[in-house]
């Protein structure tokens, strides 16, 4: 479980391609002192098992089914990406509860500096979207938003502030980009029960 709080922009430093597995491996050197192999990482919000770790460097390997489904499929050396360790249930929840499982992906259809601040637009699933509400959250690239405007297009309006923008690889997006997408999961628990009651 995660909160959707990004502690590290990581760079990825090297991907090898296996038989059934896709290795990448990710220069992140705050996060790499504080973790084991085994531990679970939101990398761009999707949970994956940290499988050895160096002083500097955290190594995944994905298979199939999650470079199928998320953006993991298209990264390249070079790309900055968002990481969070797993919550510790203890302590306090800044954002929001984020599985680490990737709903869908979606893309960037403009971002607008306003002021001091950006509007992003993003394009989301329809499945996502009917989950979603305004002023409610959302998680784009693992990262917590608080939605500011629904359309009925399925694109969904959110206000960023600066550090989020220059702390998360959000502000390296242009339009068009595919991001990963994780919908409310109080709104997935509740359209579940009410979908078996008919409603």
């Amino acid at each position: 479980m995660f909160n959707g709080i990004v502690e590290e922009t990581g760079q990825i430093t090297g991907i090898e391609d296996h038989q059934e597995i896709r290795r990448f491996s990710i220069k992140a050197p705050v996060l790499a002192v504080q973790l084991q192999p085994g531990a679970s990482v939101a990398v761009d919000g999707a949970c994956l098992t940290v499988t050895s770790v160096t002083s500097e460097y955290l190594v995944f390997d994905i298979i199939g089914p999650t470079l199928e489904r998320t953006i993991a499929g298209a990264y390249e050396v070079g790309k900055r990406v968002n990481l969070e360790r797993a919550v510790q249930l203890e302590g306090r929840i800044d954002g929001h509860l984020v599985q680490g499982h990737v709903d869908s992906t979606g893309y960037l259809v403009q971002s607008v500096k306003e002021g001091e601040y950006w509007m992003m637009d993003f394009s989301i699933h329809k499945d996502v979207y009917a989950l979603t509400i305004s002023q409610g959250s959302i998680a784009i690239n693992g990262v917590s938003l608080t939605i500011s405007k629904l359309r009925q297009d399925c694109v969904c309006q959110i206000g960023v502030i600066p550090f989020t923008f220059q702390h998360t690889n959000l502000g390296d997006l242009e339009p068009g980009d595919r991001v990963n997408v994780e919908g409310d999961l109080i709104g997935k628990y509740v359209s579940k029960i009410l979908s078996k009651r008919g409603v």
